[in-house]
């Protein structure tokens, strides 16, 4: 389904965003295997997230909701049951590949799965740590899903992740919690740490050091009244409409600050973008507090090693402000790009092409030179969320009126995406 989006005059207002994602699906997921009830405020409204919940409902814990409030009933670490049917993780790999960390314990054998795009991507990131712990995992061609986790009793391991993944470390620490003794993850690059700021409020003994996580097997975690902040990934989106479009004067309230996600930020500051942050505070361990945004002369740069890491998810919108800037930007280090819902890389240069923009594209980034005018276009989302939104964000600074195809991809994290817009661009 196409949505037509018209050049904006100025993009203002002050807004409160959907929950994060990344802290929903953890907070399920450990709320499931604590003990007692656990109350989730703001809980993401994103389809996969709910693809979170769907499948914590299937090994028989009973989750209530009441618009974004969640109430998960805990039974403990060792109450879940055998699903009835194949576990569908929708479009989410976040719940395919961190639940399989706590299906890798249970004492029956499950299936997971997806859609079409989740089962192109390769799950043995996964399945080599989990098989070192004992699990016994099968998978298409041996590395796509769906995924026959047959469970075991586990042994703690002291692994090195060989690229930074936020998800695979959450996966191992998740299954750490069945093994007796101490489960080790060794970061190369320090990468988002919900998990283990989630682990630690559910009562779990978990120890960070520098980049080595360690965690105690065996934990009793409680089940706790929890508030999820606004996502900072979907607040990219209006960030960057934000320093676009002339004129503009944006609040976001309650946003995400945690500093393993925060990099957005600084690498904006740094490239000259009018950015403020206000009432900073602590919720549940994690920071929360309030962005101001103005219209902003961007200089652009370079995006590289520890820091395309940190933004993998938000590189589609850099990419839209970007050709815009003064110097251009050219990001590297983006292999994760090719194994996301789509080839990034590709879609980021096609939708880019469509618009009248330059773009050199490598195997693992794209170099996009800067001073360029988008061209009004037909624009396609190629059933990802992130291009969907991203070119949307492209459209307010076209030269005309553009229509988006596949638009409704948006809704797997965002959607309440395309009113929000039009309510900061009215």
């Amino acid at each position: 389904m196409p949505e037509r989006l018209s050049p904006a005059s100025r993009v203002s207002g002050e807004i409160c965003l959907p929950g994060d994602k990344s802290i929903s699906h953890r907070y399920a997921m450990v709320a499931s295997i604590a003990e007692g009830e656990s109350r989730i405020h703001n809980y993401s409204t994103g389809a996969d997230c709910h693809s979170t919940l769907a499948c914590v409902r299937a090994l028989g814990i009973r989750a209530d909701e009441q618009g974004t409030d969640v109430t998960i009933h805990g039974g403990g670490l060792d109450e879940l049951k055998a699903p009835a049917a194949d576990l569908d993780a929708g479009n989410s790999g976040s719940t395919i590949r961190m639940l399989s960390g706590i299906l890798a314990a249970q004492p029956f054998t499950t299936r997971i799965d997806g859609d079409e795009s989740l089962s192109r991507r390769p799950m043995e990131r996964i399945m080599k740590p989990l098989g070192q712990m004992g699990a016994s995992i099968s998978a298409r061609d041996g590395r796509f899903p769906p995924l026959e986790i047959r469970g075991a009793k586990l042994k703690p391991i002291d692994y090195t992740l060989p690229v930074p993944s936020a998800q695979v470390k959450s996966c191992v620490l998740l299954a750490g919690l069945y093994a007796d003794g101490a489960t080790i993850v060794r970061e190369p690059v320090r990468s988002r740490d919900h998990t283990e700021i989630a682990l630690r409020e559910f009562g779990a003994e978990i120890r960070v050091e520098r980049r080595v996580i360690t965690l105690q097997g065996r934990p009793r975690l409680t089940g706790r009244e929890l508030f999820v902040p606004s996502d900072l990934s979907s607040a990219a989106f209006f960030i960057v409409a934000a320093l676009l479009v002339p004129d503009s004067n944006l609040v976001l309230r309650g946003v995400g600050l945690n500093p393993t996600r925060s990099t957005l930020l600084d690498v904006l500051a740094s490239m000259g973008a009018s950015i403020q942050i206000l009432n900073v505070e602590q919720q549940d361990g994690e920071l929360v507090g309030q962005i101001l945004l103005k219209h902003s002369r961007i200089r652009g740069g370079v995006i590289e090693k520890e820091t395309t890491a940190a933004l993998i998810d938000e590189i589609p919108v850099l990419a839209v402000l970007g050709a815009a800037s003064e110097e251009g930007l050219d990001v590297r280090d983006a292999s994760e790009l090719r194994i996301k819902e789509t080839d990034r890389i590709a879609t980021i240069a096609e939708n880019l092409r469509r618009m009248g923009i330059e773009a050199e594209v490598s195997p693992d980034g794209i170099r996009i030179p800067g001073r360029q005018r988008f061209r009004a276009a037909e624009l396609d989302s190629f059933g990802d969320h992130r291009i969907a939104m991203a070119f949307s964000i492209a459209s307010l600074v076209a030269d005309g009126p553009c229509e988006i195809h596949g638009a409704e991809a948006a809704s797997v994290s965002f959607p309440e995406f395309y009113r929000i817009l039009r309510q900061v661009t009215a």
